[in-house]
This record gives structure tokens, sequence and C-alpha cells, in this order.
């Protein structure tokens, strides 16, 4: 098997999955301007297509589909005026509690290309539903795809934790910048998934200009070459 000549401008992923694009909306960017330098960069980097998914998080960024889909309207305006050529849209990272799985259960979910709904969970305890909002998701037809599964410390304690999920329909997408993360268990166990054949996506997770920089030094390196080795990913499905 032949694999791609790896730099920042052969990047076999031309689709990216999970960013915070929309400005002054959550934790990511805060402006027009800042969307602009970011979305530019990708662009440089190769990409063709943005989904962007600014949280949903009740107790902190209670945003909703109208919201975001005027935020993506306005940005989409600046991007025309630009020329740029690239395409964005946007989902939403749902963060689970009882908000998310009421949205699952009256069907006001922002999914990605109409069928994928990326979902995260608080970072330390398993949640006691997390099965429950699984097989909802699942019921009204929607594939679930779990952000970032290397940040979750209680699917660390046990590899089987992580393939239970794998074999309920659940689809994994792990972040470029978790290959070098800074708690080194996190790259420890985003490296171990890849590894182990168990990413179906990639994201960059972006939320700032300044992640940039990192974000494309890692996607010239072998442990980013490696994920394509064993692993399929489905990124470009998504166009």
């Amino acid at each position: 098997m032949i694999f791609p000549i790896f730099n920042s401008f052969n990047n076999p992923i031309y689709v990216d999955l999970h960013s915070h694009l929309l400005p002054d909306i959550d934790d990511g960017v805060k402006s027009i301007k800042e969307s602009l330098t970011i979305i530019k960069k990708f662009q440089e980097l190769g990409y063709k297509k943005l989904i962007t998914t600014p949280h949903i998080m009740s107790h902190r960024y209670p945003n909703t589909k109208d919201i975001i889909l005027k935020k993506l309207e306005l940005l989409q305006k600046y991007i025309e005026n630009e020329n740029l050529n690239i395409k964005i849209v946007a989902s939403a990272e749902y963060y689970l509690d009882n908000t998310f799985l009421e949205q699952i259960k009256t069907n006001t979910l922002l999914p990605f290309n109409n069928k994928y709904i990326l979902f995260e969970t608080t970072y330390q305890s398993e949640p006691i539903n997390l099965f429950e909002v699984i097989f909802e998701m699942q019921s009204k037809g929607y594939i679930p795809v779990l952000a970032h599964p290397e940040r979750y410390f209680y699917l660390h304690e046990s590899l089987e934790k992580y393939h239970e999920l794998k074999e309920l329909g659940v689809l994994f997408q792990v972040n470029v910048k978790s290959l070098k993360n800074q708690n080194h268990s996190i790259s420890k166990m985003g490296l171990k998934l890849i590894n182990l054949g168990l990413v179906d996506f990639m994201g960059s997770d972006i939320h700032k200009t300044s992640e940039m920089k990192h974000f494309e030094k890692l996607l010239t390196s072998r442990m980013y070459e490696n994920i394509f080795k064993k692993n399929t990913i489905l990124n470009n499905t998504l166009n």
C-alpha cells in the first residue's frame, strides 16, 4: 500500500470535523476577524470544508439550533465577501445533560450530514445515563459520535470500556492536538486508540488562532501519518 507524502499542503483529510469558529458563542473565537484568520489558514492547509461545532451546554453555553444557524449565516456572508474557496457548515458539540436528552426526544438537534451527532461528557466520571442517551440517539436514527474519547479519564480505567462503546455503534472522533498534549495520559490514550484502529474521525477542535501553529505542525508528523495506516478515517465522506 502506498501512503501519501505528508506535508502541510498534502493532508489526506480535506474535511475538518469539530471546531469552535462561530464568533462569541462559546469558548471559541471571539470575533469575525479571528474566525476568518483561522478559516484562511485551513484553506492554506488544503481543507475544503469545515464542520464547526459550538458547545451546547445548558449550564454554560445554552445555545440553540436557531442561535447557531444565525451565527453561521453571518460568518458565511463574510467568507463569501472574502472570496474564500472553502465551505463552512455548523452542527454542535452536545454536552450530555438532561437538556441534551430532551432535545433528542423532541427532535430539535442539529446533526451534521443529517445523521451524525457529536457529543461529549464530563471528563472525570461516567454519566449514569450514558447508555440511555446513546440508545435514544440511535432510536431516532442518529449515529452518535463521541468527541475526543481520549480525554475521558473514566474510560482510561479499561480499554474494554472503549470496545463496549464501539460495539454499541458509537463512533470516535479523536483530536489531532491530542497527539501531543500537555497531559501525557491524554496523548497516550489518543495514540493507543489510533494504534488499535478504533478511530473514525479526526478533528482539529480549534478554538483560537494561537492553536493553528501547533495543529499545522502535527499534520506533518509521523504520528499523524500513522493514523491512516491503522484506521479508516471517514472525514472525507462528509463532503
